[in-house]
């Protein structure tokens, strides 16, 4: 017996998702599907998936299939990743009434005011990856679960570290914004060349396992913020910079599933330092970090120069995530403290 079916529960799980990526064909299968269903599978005997794309402009439809869909069913649990107010809170509450629902919320570091504070109480239970909105949630009476985000190999193992060739000497993987361009730009100054794969930019947007690809044949993997730039240099840069600056609720830096999906790949990962990313991954043992396009580069310079020291970080992170964050390590301890 294999440990994927020894720790299968005698449960049936309702996965209330979107197939697509934000909902559209087009982008290839979303990470709800290829994450969350496809693990959830693999821990409770029976696992209903409810794809609600087809109807994301149609919300009253939606709410009407959701709930005859759940009276057919009768799950022990329904798990939602929640996109956007494509559900009611009447819908909620009366699914809350009759079973046990549970809502991943991922970006409380940013929008927990706008968007967990007002959705988390039509959940039974409420999932939060940042221990700092903790607090909040008690607030509003509840008691959330806390998780994180988490990385899955997207095909076979990639194979020994360090491949036997590289095809890059450093690259990012993630979506095109000013920010992120402005900071590969100032790297470009230092005589730094990173190849850019994600929706915007040239390359263009990559399947999920031509990124765990990219992550293993590149030297240095960059991970690069998505959270508003306090570099007065970049504020300073332009209008909209400033502007963005001023409005943007993504204050505070986040820890992704990209800090995770670059060690699980094998890849050696120089990220921007996120609150709490120790407790996860153990900075200059098992993650580099940086604060600023010159001590990116001045770190990119070291560990291009020092490959034992690199290759040895790349080993010990690849052991941590491969023991401790994967989306079914994640997901197994949800349904623990659900369960026993």
């Amino acid at each position: 017996m294999n440990m994927e079916t020894k720790n299968k529960r005698d449960k049936k799980i309702l996965a209330v998702f979107m197939e697509w990526d934000y909902c559209d064909p087009k982008r290839g299968p979303s990470m709800d599907k290829v994450y969350f269903y496809n693990n959830l599978a693999k821990l409770a005997a029976k696992v209903e998936p409810f794809w609600y794309d087809a109807y994301i402009n149609d919300l009253p439809k939606l709410q009407e299939l959701l709930i005859n869909k759940a009276k057919v069913y009768n799950p022990d649990l329904i798990f939602f990743v929640p996109y956007i107010d494509q559900f009611t809170p009447a819908t909620l509450d009366f699914l809350k009434e009759h079973w046990p629902t549970l809502a991943w919320f991922g970006d409380d570091t940013w929008r927990f005011e706008s968007y967990a504070a007002k959705m988390a109480p039509h959940f039974t239970h409420a999932v939060t990856t940042d221990v700092f909105s903790v607090p909040k949630y008690k607030k509003l009476g509840l008691t959330p679960i806390i998780s994180q985000w988490a990385a899955q190999l997207n095909s076979a193992d990639p194979g020994p570290v360090p491949p036997e060739s590289y095809e890059y000497e450093v690259s990012f993987v993630g979506g095109y914004n000013r920010f992120r361009a402005w900071y590969i730009e100032r790297l470009a100054r230092e005589g730094i060349k990173v190849h850019c794969f994600g929706a915007g930019w040239p390359a263009g947007k990559i399947s999920f396992e031509e990124m765990d690809r990219i992550f293993y044949k590149t030297i240095i993997n960059l991970n690069l913020s998505n959270s508003v730039s306090h570099d007065i240099r970049f504020i300073l840069s332009g209008f909209r910079s400033v502007v963005n600056y001023l409005r943007s609720p993504k204050r505070a830096e986040q820890i992704k599933a990209r800090n995770f999906e670059i060690p699980l790949a094998g890849g050696f990962q120089l990220t921007n330092y996120a609150p709490g990313l120790e407790k996860y991954l153990k900075i200059g043992e098992e993650v580099a970090v940086f604060s600023s396009p010159e001590e990116c580069a001045l770190q990119i310079r070291y560990y291009l120069e020092n490959e034992a020291e690199r290759l040895k970080i790349v080993l010990a992170g690849r052991k941590r995530a491969m023991a401790e964050h994967t989306y079914f390590a994640r997901l197994e301890k949800i349904l623990k403290e659900l369960w026993g």
